[in-house]
C-alpha cells in the first residue's frame, strides 16, 4: 500500500519542534513521502541539529525531499561566495554560526561547516513535482511557466503569488511567508506558521488535507 504524502513548513533552527512533530505524525520512512519546503536554519538555536536530523532521515527514507529556502541560499551566498554578509546576519545568520560553534573569521576563510552539511545544502533543489502538487519554498510568478521561473522568485516571492487566483496547473504547496494558520485555497497551500516567532510548526497530510501541528 502506498504511504502518505506530507509536507512540513519552515523550521528555522527549531529542532525540538521538528522532532516532536515527526513523532506526532508517526512518520514512516519506509512508505511515507515527506517534503520539507526549506528554511531549516537561522534565527532559532539549533540549525546544526536540524540539518543533522534531515541528513539522517534522508539516509533511511527513500522518499524524503528537502527543498532549498531563501535562508539556505543566503548562507551559501555568504559562505561560498563571500557575498551578502549583511543580509545573512540581518536574517538570523549569527544563530546558525553559533549552532556550529564557528566564527565569522572561520567562514570568511571558507571553513567551519561540516563537509556533509555543505554537500547537503548545495544539493537542495528549488522545487518538487508530483501528479497533483508542486512544492516550492516561496511560490511562483503568476503567468510564467515553471521552466521559466527565476530562482529569485522561487525563493523570495510573496504577495504577487499570495494574492493570485491563477490556476498554476497543480496545487502549489509553499512556506516562506509566516501565517497565523495554514492557508488552504484551490490553487495554493501555505504551511509556514511562524514556528520560530512563537507560532506553530505545521505538517499537512495532503490526502484529506489533514493538519498536524506542535
Amino acid at each position: 500500500m502506498a504511504g502518505r504524502l506530507l509536507a512540513m513548513g519552515d523550521r528555522h533552527g527549531c529542532h525540538h519542534m521538528l522532532v516532536e512533530l515527526l513523532e506526532r505524525i508517526a512518520f514512516d520512512p519506509a512508505t511515507d513521502t515527506l517534503v520539507f519546503v526549506g528554511d531549516y536554519i537561522d534565527r532559532g538555536p539549533d540549525s546544526r541539529k536540524v540539518i543533522d536530523t534531515l541528513i539522517d532521515l534522508r539516509a533511511s527514507c527513500p522518499n524524503l525531499v528537502c527543498l532549498k529556502g531563501n535562508h539556505e541560499a543566503m548562507l551559501l551566498n555568504y559562505y561560498l561566495d563571500g557575498q551578502g554578509e549583511q543580509q545573512f546576519f540581518l536574517n538570523g545568520g549569527l544563530a546558525t554560526l553559533d549552532s556550529y560553534g564557528i566564527s565569522t573569521a572561520d567562514t570568511r576563510a571558507g571553513r567551519g561547516l561540516p563537509e556533509d552539511h555543505l554537500q547537503f545544502l548545495c544539493g537542495l533543489p528549488l522545487f518538487h513535482e508530483t501528479g497533483d502538487y508542486l512544492f516550492v519554498h516561496a511560490g511562483l510568478r503568476p503567468g510564467v511557466r515553471l521552466a521559466d521561473q527565476s530562482p529569485e522568485d522561487l525563493l523570495w516571492i510573496r504577495y504577487e503569488f499570495m494574492d493570485s487566483e491563477v490556476d498554476f496547473g497543480r496545487t502549489v504547496v509553499f512556506g516562506h511567508t509566516p501565517l497565523r494558520d495554514p492557508l488552504i485555497e484551490p490553487n495554493k497551500i501555505g504551511i509556514d506558521t511562524g514556528a520560530v516567532y512563537g507560532g506553530r510548526l505545521t505538517c499537512i497530510e495532503l490526502q484529506g488535507r489533514t493538519i498536524h501541528q506542535v
